[in-house]
């Protein structure tokens, strides 16, 4: 069941290619593929179906959608330089993180913390609160989670704690 959840998850991410960026149907489409996020997961544990397939299937769902969420999103606003900017200091720090992680413990290391899970709760938030809020503020916003979030886990990798805090 939560393989098919994730399955669901890449097949409406698919599925926002369909329908104009930022639409009603997008926002319906793009907020499903959101709770087969949630929901996976919670279902593999209480199922006591997770497995590393389940995992990796549910890694693969993610970059789907947001790749398409990208290519669908991007084109039609305009982000501030400054935003990009941050964005792109906050992809340094995880690349650094991940480095970090196969120097410590040789292996690729991905803290699960409440900070990571905040920032991805929030980044999936920008794109609804674009139609109200413009990119900016919701941009500004999940910068600052994604960057806590970002600082911690590579504090966490470097010394060796589990992260496992969720």
């Amino acid at each position: 069941m939560a393989n098919a959840l994730t399955i669901g998850r890449i097949v409406l991410s698919v599925a926002l290619l369909v329908p104009d960026a930022l639409s009603v149907p997008f926002f319906v489409i793009y907020v499903l593929a959101g709770v087969t996020d949630m929901v996976d997961g919670c279902v593999a544990r209480r199922t006591g179906t997770e497995s590393e397939l389940g995992a990796r299937l549910d890694s693969v769902a993610d970059l789907v959608l947001v790749v398409v969420c990208l290519v669908r999103v991007l084109p039609v606003i305009d982000v501030p330089v400054w935003l990009w900017v941050w964005v792109a200091a906050i992809a340094v720090v995880k690349v650094v993180n991940a480095v970090s992680g196969l120097v410590v413990a040789g292996r690729l290391v991905m803290p699960h913390t409440v900070a990571n899970k905040v920032a991805g709760l929030v980044a999936f938030l920008v794109p609804l609160a674009l139609p109200f809020a413009g990119v900016a503020v919701p941009g500004a916003v999940a910068c600052v989670v994604a960057t806590f979030a970002a600082v911690q886990e590579g504090h966490l990798i470097r010394t060796g704690s589990d992260g496992q805090h969720a």
